[in-house]
């Protein structure tokens, strides 16, 4: 049995992405995703709850607030790295995945972690952690 509990935000960024598959993404554009941030583990806490919602949303907060509003091919963390929709759901995951192994959200029986950044209505990417 497994519990999830899953908090929302969202990204705004500006990048261009590197490869003829890319077609008119190579040249820079705007894009804005929505960020589903989901926690698991396999028993709740003393308090019956798998988080603390209030603290697992402050951390997604402000890792995705140091990207929004960037142009990520600035950025000194992501030079080399195509940030397609796939990677930029691993850079969040892992720090997320290391703000919650410093004890940032207080939910040491965390087993996981699935970030998902949802591009439109119709496509999206996820990433999964292991903690």
């Amino acid at each position: 049995m497994t519990f999830s509990v899953t908090v929302r935000d969202h990204l705004m960024i500006a990048h261009s992405l590197r490869g003829d598959v890319f077609g008119p993404a190579q040249q820079l554009h705007g894009a804005t995703f929505l960020v589903d941030a989901t926690f698991r583990a396999d028993e709740l806490d003393a308090d019956g709850v798998v988080v603390d919602i209030g603290r697992a949303g402050d951390v997604v907060r402000e890792i995705v607030g140091a990207l929004t509003y960037r142009n990520l091919d600035d950025e000194p963390d992501l030079q080399g790295v195509n940030t397609t929709t796939e990677r930029l759901c691993q850079v969040v995951g892992d720090r997320l995945a290391a703000r919650v192994r410093d004890g940032a959200v207080g939910a040491a029986r965390l087993t996981g972690i699935t970030v998902t950044l949802h591009e439109s209505h119709v496509a999206w990417a996820s990433y999964e952690v292991s903690l």
